[in-house]
């Protein structure tokens, strides 16, 4: 349980007109859950691109299994899965087409237990032969939770995965990544701007700021540094005083 699934040390990413990620240093273990937090523009988002090879770095080292993303991209994607409520699935499939389709590229055995299995677990069995663009938002999302559940990843990159659900299935959601958690040892990198969902779900939390990082630790602990009472008041704190070093 102490694998370390993801190692960053010095990570930047420089824009012609930005520094998106600014030597920024992070990892995570087997079985754990990481909380990347922070403001929209942070580089929350650059950071999971760049674990997953869509994007390169500036400078810095970054390892994933103790693979390169860059060189040994299509080994690593057989053991991790990525999720954003913010990434459109062909919009032109029904359902279940998408599903199947995405099986057969993770290889995935018994495809249609499991397709009807993570149905059934997001309760949108009974949108399995809808066109996918005429899905809701918040269908969509189960959708494609639904995906990225396909392969049993050792590896979960999840962006705002609960964005547009609502809270019944928000909840079910996380119930679902306790559950592989304690069971296959899973480790997940999770942003959210729901802080009350990143303290019960979170075993340790990263909250940048303009690409640098300006906290790191449990919940508890980064309250009690930033002496709050909630992770709300600190990310509204590390908005307002984002230059704050601690």
């Amino acid at each position: 349980m102490d694998q370390v699934l993801v190692a960053v040390e010095g990570l930047c990413k420089r824009y012609p007109d930005t520094l998106a990620l600014d030597n920024l240093s992070f990892h995570l273990k087997r079985g754990e859950i990481l909380g990347l937090l922070g403001p929209n523009g942070a580089g929350k988002t650059t950071a999971i691109h760049i674990l997953l090879g869509l994007l390169t770095p500036s400078t810095g080292e970054v390892s994933v299994f103790g693979l390169s993303p860059l060189k040994d991209r299509h080994r690593i994607a057989k053991r991790l899965n990525f999720s954003s409520a913010y990434v459109n699935l062909p919009t032109n499939l029904k359902v279940y087409e998408v599903l199947n389709v995405f099986s057969r590229l993770y290889l995935v055995k018994n495809a249609a237990k499991k397709i009807k299995s993570l149905l059934d677990l997001f309760e949108i069995s009974h949108l399995k032969n809808r066109v996918t663009g005429a899905l809701s938002a918040g269908e969509k999302t189960r959708l494609n939770l639904c995906k990225c559940l396909l392969n049993d990843p050792e590896l979960l990159l999840l962006d705002e995965p609960s964005a547009s659900l609502d809270p019944e299935m928000a909840d079910t959601m996380r119930g679902v990544l306790k559950k592989i958690q304690k069971e296959q040892g899973i480790g997940i990198v999770y942003t959210s701007h729901n802080m009350m969902e990143v303290e019960e779900l979170c075993d340790r939390i990263l909250f940048i700021h303009q690409g640098k990082k300006i906290a790191e630790g449990s919940a508890e602990e980064v309250k009690r540094t930033f002496k709050s009472g909630s992770l709300q008041e600190v990310f509204i704190k590390i908005v307002r005083n984002g230059d704050l070093i601690l």
